[in-house]
């Protein structure tokens, strides 16, 4: 289903809150994931909540099957009674509920031939590595369309702070990363407010070797400030636009990396296989992305889960 919460798919949001019984494993219902408490406590349903620390399990929504444990071996139970009891699994019903609320296409976006859309670059990033690199990403809206539209389907290869909100840490992790899987593919996606939180340890990846490759959105601006600016606070721009920045391309050329500056939608495939061709090279993509582009869907702080902002119909203005 895709991610859930403030800016999760409008199935996962829907089925999560729509849901008859709701499995936690290890969550801590913050406000990112589940949006109002009380409009999340609204519908009626069968919460399980496991948790290896009593003091989380009801902390912010009261559960009615508290489970403190490791969560292996209460995973292996669970599975154990579930074969035990051979329980009826008709949910035909409830996947035709799921499918039309996919229809929705919450993260729909219009594509165009003469700006790059940043979710187009993650979905030919995905493409390029066939969906078997390792994604690291630093804060805002970059970190949401990593997210969204990388199709993540094998464990620990999304890497980024989540909650925590970090700005700058993607590089970093990505060099953990690199370092841990020398012959991986790694690749950081980020923004050009939160690589420059970091910029210096282009210094360590030279020193080392390490072959990443950083997916700079370059809108201009310190997008997701901007993007609560233009909802919320009537375009009244305020520190969000990024007039200082440097030229990353010969930047990253000074520290004896690879440096490619992109423009066109038409150039962002040939510019990826490029990079990940280089297995041996740190490349350094500045997409020169719509500045205006907003992460959708989107919950508004104090709204429920189903209270979801959604685009526009494709070629409303």
């Amino acid at each position: 289903l895709g991610m859930l919460g403030m800016h999760g798919t409008v199935e996962a949001n829907m089925a999560m809150q729509n849901c008859d019984v709701l499995i936690a494993v290890g969550a801590r219902f913050d406000d990112r994931v589940i949006g109002n408490p009380a409009h999340f406590a609204s519908q009626k349903r069968t919460i399980i909540h496991v948790d290896v620390d009593p003091s989380s399990i009801s902390k912010r929504v009261k559960v009615d099957v508290p489970i403190v444990g490791d969560v292996h071996s209460v995973l292996a139970e669970m599975n154990h009674i579930l074969t035990e009891e051979k329980a009826s699994s008709d949910i035909s019903d409830w996947w035709k509920q799921i499918n039309e609320w996919r229809l929705v296409h919450g993260g729909r976006y219009e594509q165009s031939d003469t700006v790059i859309k940043p979710q187009y670059v993650i979905e030919k990033l995905w493409e390029v590595t066939k969906g078997d690199a390792y994604i690291t990403s630093d804060v805002g809206q970059h970190q949401m369309w990593a997210a969204q539209y990388y199709k993540f389907d094998k464990p620990r290869r999304w890497i980024n702070s989540g909650g925590l909100g970090t700005m700058g840490v993607g590089l970093p992790y990505a060099m953990g990363c690199q370092f841990a899987d020398k012959n991986a593919q790694v690749a950081c996606v980020t923004g050009e407010g939160s690589i420059q939180m970091n910029i210096q340890e282009l210094s360590t990846c030279a020193q080392y070797h390490l072959p990443i490759k950083v997916i700079l959105l370059n809108n201009r601006y310190l997008g997701m400030v901007r993007q609560w600016q233009e909802f919320f606070y009537e375009n009244r721009y305020s520190e969000s636009y990024m007039d200082s920045l440097p030229d990353f391309v010969k930047l990253a050329e000074s520290y004896g990396h690879v440096g490619i500056q992109i423009t066109k939608p038409s150039d962002v495939e040939g510019a990826l296989k490029e990079a990940f061709a280089k297995k041996d090279k740190f490349v350094f993509m500045d997409f020169i992305t719509e500045q205006s582009e907003n992460v959708f869907p989107m919950v508004e702080n104090g709204k429920g889960l189903s209270q979801m902002e959604l685009p526009k119909a494709m070629g409303d203005k």
